[in-house]
């Protein structure tokens, strides 16, 4: 609970004082098309990182491991498996990334916008007045994207990106095949190691023994790194849809005021519709379930005003 001196810090404003706001006008239509991108540098090495650790990890397994084998089928299946896993990685990655995650229009905390809405009297909604937004529920303001996001989980710098409504789908995809091609990997090291023992170390490789040794100890790192890593995050963000709940929702401890999905429906929620091989593709579109403005809820009888929004209660 925070106490009666933060509710003096939010400032009230009926709507009728809203034409004073400087609220700059929300975009239009034409520019709601233009493609996501998060201007943002520690994201954009984060994001160059990963898509050089995966070619890394091509460059090993194809020249390395799979070239050189004398087994033409361990070659080909391996290199079509691992190949195929890494473009869909790489795919969800860059669908997560340059995906709108839900952002709210920004500057439509306007009398005119508001007057549109048809509220009742007495109804409540919430402005943000870092972007001078009206805030739908369960959406929180980013930082870093500088917008305010419907059903914000987390922002995640590895895709350059906030994880939202319409982007959790290609974020889930992209850890889960992440963490394929780590595990494959890993078992493709094991192999080549068994193998290089077992046979002379000049023919299992088309590099020097030391320079095999040293790509392979370093492949081995970082696909057990980021097994253990994205295995983790596939894990709580598939929680996190099961439950309904998103991550800064969890890690606020907020009392649930909307009606909670059941497991199954909120995973066809997620991902776009009835369970379908659709569901593991990035290039499939999905229908998200929106909480339209007019359905905001009014606020509770005592309900404490979050930090970083201000009530503004409709009189007509």
């Amino acid at each position: 609970m925070k106490s009666p001196v933060h509710r003096c810090r939010d400032v009230e404003r009926q709507a009728s004082n809203l034409q004073l706001d400087p609220c700059v006008p929300p975009p239009r239509l034409s520019d709601t098309g233009a493609m996501w991108f998060v201007r943002d540098a520690c994201g954009i090495v984060c994001g160059v990182i990963t898509w050089f650790l995966v070619f890394y990890a091509e460059f090993v397994v194809l020249f390395v491991m799979l070239l050189p084998s004398k087994n033409l089928t361990y070659s080909l299946v391996n290199g079509v498996v691992f190949n195929g896993l890494a473009f869909f990685a790489l795919a969800s990655h860059f669908r997560a990334m340059c995906t709108d995650p839900g952002a709210v229009p920004k500057g439509n905390a306007t009398k005119e916008f508001i007057e549109s809405l048809q509220l009742k009297p007495g109804q409540v909604v919430y402005k943000c007045p870092k972007c001078c937004s009206i805030k739908p529920d369960r959406a929180h303001h980013c930082s870093v994207c500088k917008r305010c996001i419907r059903k914000m989980d987390h922002h995640c710098p590895w895709v350059n990106n906030c994880v939202g409504e319409t982007n959790q789908k290609y974020f889930v995809l992209f850890t889960m095949y992440i963490a394929l091609i780590s595990l494959h990997c890993l078992l493709m090291v094991v192999f080549h190691f068994l193998y290089c023992f077992e046979d002379d170390w000049t023919k299992c490789s088309s590099f020097s023994p030391p320079a095999t040794v040293i790509l392979l100890i370093l492949l081995c790192f970082e696909g057990l790194l980021f097994l253990i890593f994205t295995s983790v995050m596939f894990g709580t963000q598939v929680h996190s849809i099961c439950t309904d709940e998103t991550g800064i929702e969890r890690l606020k401890g907020e009392t649930a005021t909307w009606e909670k999905l059941s497991c199954w429906e909120a995973m066809k929620a997620a991902f776009g519709g009835p369970f379908s091989l659709s569901w593991f593709s990035p290039f499939s579109e999905l229908t998200c379930r929106r909480t339209p403005l007019e359905q905001v809820p009014p606020a509770p009888p005592g309900d404490i005003i979050e930090e970083d929004v201000i009530e503004i209660p409709y009189e007509r």
